[in-house]
Formats: C-alpha cells, sequence, structure tokens
C-alpha cells in the first residue's frame, strides 16, 4: 500500500460462523483514483476464535479512548479469496452483509472451503459466484507487476486488528473450588488477502512487486 492511502477502517461482524472484515482505502487523487474504495473478505469463523457473543455483550471500556495494547500476538493468515459473494443475496448469509458491506458491493470475497461449508449449512448457492481463474499452468500476475491498468490480475491486500477480546479469563481462589470468569484476553493479528481483479485499475495501492 503506498504512503498516501489508509486502510480507516477494518471491522469484523460476527453471526452463524461468519467472518466479515470490511476495509476502507483512501484514494490519492493525483492518480486520478476516487476518493475511497471498498473491499469486503467473508470467512468461516472459526470456534474459540472470539469471546462468545453474550460475553462481548458485556464489554464495558472504562476509558474508550486510551491506546490498548495486545497480550498476545497470533500467527498472521495468508488466505486466497476465490469466490464473489453477490450482495443482492447475501442476506441469506448473514443480516449483517447489507450494512456491512453496502459501500462494497461489486468487491466481497470468500473462499472455496468456506462456501463448502455454509453449503453444508443450508445457505443457498445463489450467494455465490466463482471468480475467473488464470488458464492451468499459468498464474495470474500480481497487480504490482501489471503495467497495464486494463488487464486482469491478482491483487494483494493486507490489514491488522491491532487488537480484539480474543478469550476469556479464568482466575482461581481459594474460596471457589472451580476457575472463574474475571476477565478478557486481548489479541492482535495480521491478514494477507488475495483475490482477482478484472482490471489492475481496482487495484492501485498494489504497488510492490
Amino acid at each position: 500500500m503506498s504512503p498516501g492511502q489508509v486502510a480507516v477502517e477494518a471491522l469484523t461482524h460476527l453471526i452463524r460462523d461468519v467472518k466479515i472484515f470490511r476495509a476502507l482505502i483512501l484514494g490519492e487523487l493525483e492518480k486520478g483514483q476516487s476518493q475511497f474504495q471498498a473491499l469486503c473478505f467473508v470467512t468461516q469463523l472459526q470456534h474459540n476464535e472470539i469471546i462468545p457473543s453474550e460475553a462481548m455483550a458485556k464489554l464495558r471500556q472504562k476509558n474508550p479512548r486510551a491506546v490498548r495494547q495486545a497480550e498476545e500476538v497470533r500467527g498472521p493468515e495468508q488466505l486466497h479469496m476465490d469466490v464473489a459473494v453477490n450482495f443482492t443475496r447475501g442476506g441469506l448469509l448473514s443480516p449483517h452483509l447489507h450494512n456491512v458491506c453496502a459501500e462494497a458491493a461489486d468487491a466481497i470475497y470468500t473462499r472455496q472451503e468456506d462456501v463448502r461449508f455454509w453449503l453444508e449449512q443450508g445457505v443457498d448457492s445463489s450467494v455465490f459466484e466463482a471468480l475467473p481463474k488464470a488458464p492451468e499452468q499459468v498464474e495470474l500476475p500480481r497487480c504490482g507487476q501489471m503495467g497495464d491498468r486494463g488487464k486482469p490480475c491478482t491483487c494483494h491486500y493486507g490489514l491488522s486488528l491491532a487488537w480484539y477480546p480474543c478469550m476469556l479469563k479464568y482466575c482461581h481462589s481459594r474460596e471457589r473450588p472451580t476457575p472463574y470468569k474475571c476477565g478478557i484476553r486481548s489479541c492482535q493479528k495480521s491478514y494477507s488477502f488475495d483475490f482477482y481483479v478484472p482490471q489492475r485499475q481496482l487495484c492501485l495501492w498494489d504497488e510492490d512487486p
């Protein structure tokens, strides 16, 4: 990502084993880019990846303006997004998708392995559409290596969640025979997404080879 562009928002919304990341990328007007570009990445929420929703509802920050440091740094995750999510049908996957991804209606991505899981859960197949693939034995070039802005390429986008509630803390005491919930542990994690775009113009931030 070039210095003039910033990911101004990266949010996670949870419903029925669905995790949604939204990123808003500021454009560089001197390069003819629009004011911002929105992306959404949808993946399966793994068990024990984040604290239960009922515990989340009880979260209260005594000092919401404080800059918080994660207690645990989890390993980075590389994800190849090879399926598009149909925005108009996305409510069948998650009722949050329409609100979270409204500005990224044509740029919502997921993975084949996640699609298989959701289909087994009864999600309608009309929600998903496979992205074009490069011919066999030919790898689609990275957008940062493409000179022609009108040709398809593989776009790369990385984001980092600096702080999120990932686990419950349990404490021990002489008065209680079993451990009890006494707090929330925070984590940090980075993600790297690769996905198909029909034109280099749609991935101008990916300038590093």
